[in-house]
């Protein structure tokens, strides 16, 4: 990556334009125009859209023309081949097209593009675009999370009890069934947006407190998860640990406004009958 202020600069602005003009191009007109067979279901509760292919086939021309030769992992590229998730090992862009698609494709907001960059399954760079807002959150580890260029720090919501959004649709019965009746009381319940790139932000702004994830494929949490954290947050496992990205298989994850409230929601699932 460039080392210079000015290269660096240079190199952000060049994602910046390129996922403005992903979403002027490619997102926005197809936004409420999709046809019936410009949507396809890819697995249970999943689909995807021509929005999505041709989102992503831009995105990885524009990321090869700014690091050339840096391995890209996207989602419907890795749906199609799953080998292409052995390139989360080492260095590489990892590419969400189109984040909450079935919202999008319903023609309905939170959709978003998530984008990182990893090396050796850690995450250090990372960017969530909303098309809609025009709301660009960055960040790169050790230097602070960001919202349109202006710094932020994470606050909590303030309330009592705190708010939680918890995903439950790939949980298991008994995880699920454990999870209303020992963690959902403690909590103000407010639904999930579906979308990842609306769910960090949201932890970041008061909006919420806590959330439960439990599929963490890289391309929902990579960007958000470093995102988070370097605004003051915390999203880690479970049991603390960090999240890497060449984990695919591995469960889990909780965001948070504050290490406070990741450790009481923490504790709380730590306590959960099997």
């Amino acid at each position: 990556m460039a080392q210079t202020p000015e290269e660096i600069d240079r190199f952000h602005q060049a994602i910046s334009d390129l996922l403005r003009k992903v979403s002027r191009e490619i997102i926005l007109p197809h936004f409420r125009s999709l046809s019936a067979d410009q949507i396809e279901n890819k697995a249970a509760d999943d689909v995807v859209t021509v929005a999505d292919k041709l989102a992503e086939e831009m995105l990885e021309e524009g990321l090869e023309a700014i690091i050339p030769g840096l391995p890209i992992v996207g989602e419907e590229a890795a749906h199609a081949d799953p080998s292409v998730l052995e390139r989360l090992k080492d260095s590489c862009w990892i590419v969400d097209p189109i984040d909450g698609t079935n919202n999008y494709a319903a023609g309905n907001a939170p959709f978003g593009i998530l984008l990182a960059m990893a090396d050796a399954g850690e995450a250090h760079t990372g960017w969530i675009y909303d098309p809609v807002a025009d709301r660009l959150c960055t960040a790169h580890r050790g230097k602070g999370a960001y919202i349109n260029g202006e710094r932020i720090n994470a606050k909590a919501s303030g309330k009592t009890p705190p708010v939680a959004a918890i995903a439950m649709a790939f949980m298991g019965d008994v995880q699920r069934e454990a999870t209303k009746t020992h963690i959902v009381p403690h909590y103000r319940m407010v639904d999930i947006p579906r979308c990842a790139a609306e769910q960090y932000p949201r932890l970041a702004l008061g909006e919420n407190d806590v959330s439960i994830f439990e599929r963490t494929l890289a391309w929902d949490h990579a960007a958000g998860v470093l995102w988070l954290n370097e605004a003051g947050g915390m999203a880690a496992r479970p049991d603390g640990s960090a999240y890497r990205v060449d984990e695919h298989g591995r469960t889990g994850l909780i965001g948070a406004s504050s290490p406070e409230l990741f450790e009481g929601l923490a504790a709380r699932m730590a306590a959960l009958p099997s």
